[in-house]
């Protein structure tokens, strides 16, 4: 078993993942695949395990850099749990529809949500915010004493969290990449801010939905085992980075990356 590959691929997705807040799941997901068709020993990864599999691995990456960022501050707890209330059934609905999938389609559907991750990610700061009238207020104040104002619509939050949470669960990416631009361009929250607590509403989601896979038997363990401590150190160290560093060189590789990994998941589902 090429167990090294497993320790990388945690470290790499750990910190990916908690740096921009996206949770690893769009480097875990690609990697597990590309090693069942690579190493007779992974033979037994279907998507549906690789998915299972992420999710239990994104929970260690959120609740590592979670606890980051909340030694910083910058996790809106009160928020974090609203959207929880939405994207929670829809991460157990994610995990039972993953079922439905063959390689062939998952790879193009997985590959479809990466272009749209990648785009979100290009244009979330040329975007406009649309007038969104709050029907809850918050004030954020961080570990520099700057405060910040922004809120959000209750049962618009509760609905686009509810379909981040199915499409998270049934990719096994997390959420973030998806919850993160509708907290920074709808609601207005403060992207330091969101960046955190995506990462608190991931960890949440996650346990849903791993639970749910759990009980279908969509989990590799002795996977999980290995690519663990990486996960949990690059969550540390992303957290780490972000506080310290402009993301917009990150976000340009990461970019290219994700659209690298998109065109071949595509090309192998039409394949």
């Amino acid at each position: 078993m090429e167990w090294w590959i497993l320790i990388l691929v945690g470290l790499v997705s750990g910190t990916v993942g908690s740096l921009v807040g996206l949770g690893g799941g769009i480097i875990t997901v690609p990697a597990l695949l590309f090693l069942a068709s690579t190493f007779p020993e992974y033979s037994q990864i279907t998507p549906q395990v690789a998915v299972g599999t992420s999710l239990v691995l994104v929970i260690i990456t959120a609740l590592s850099s979670t606890f980051s960022y909340l030694r910083q501050k910058r996790v809106d707890f009160s928020s974090g749990l609203v959207f929880f209330v939405g994207s929670g059934p829809g991460a157990v609905l994610g995990a039972y529809l993953t079922n439905f999938f063959n390689p062939e389609s998952f790879n193009i559907g997985f590959g479809i949500l990466m272009i749209l991750v990648a785009a979100l990610l290009t244009f979330q700061n040329r975007l406009k915010p649309p007038e969104v009238k709050w029907s809850v207020e918050r004030k954020f104040i961080d570990a520099k004493g700057n405060i910040y104002r922004y809120g959000y619509h209750r049962p618009t939050a509760l609905g686009m969290a509810f379909v981040v949470g199915t499409v998270s669960s049934l990719f096994g990416i997390g959420g973030g990449a998806l919850m993160m631009p509708v907290m920074v361009l709808l609601f207005r929250f403060p992207p330091h801010v969101a960046t955190a607590t995506s990462m608190l509403l991931i960890f949440l989601s996650s346990v849903m939905g791993s639970v749910t896979h759990m009980i279908q038997g969509n989990i590799d363990w002795l996977a999980v085992l290995l690519i663990a401590p990486g996960a949990w150190l690059g969550g540390q160290a992303g957290a780490w980075l972000s506080n310290r560093m402009s993301g917009n060189g990150i976000l340009i590789t990461l970019r290219l990356m994700i659209i690298g990994i998109a065109i071949k998941m595509v090309v192998d589902g039409l394949s």
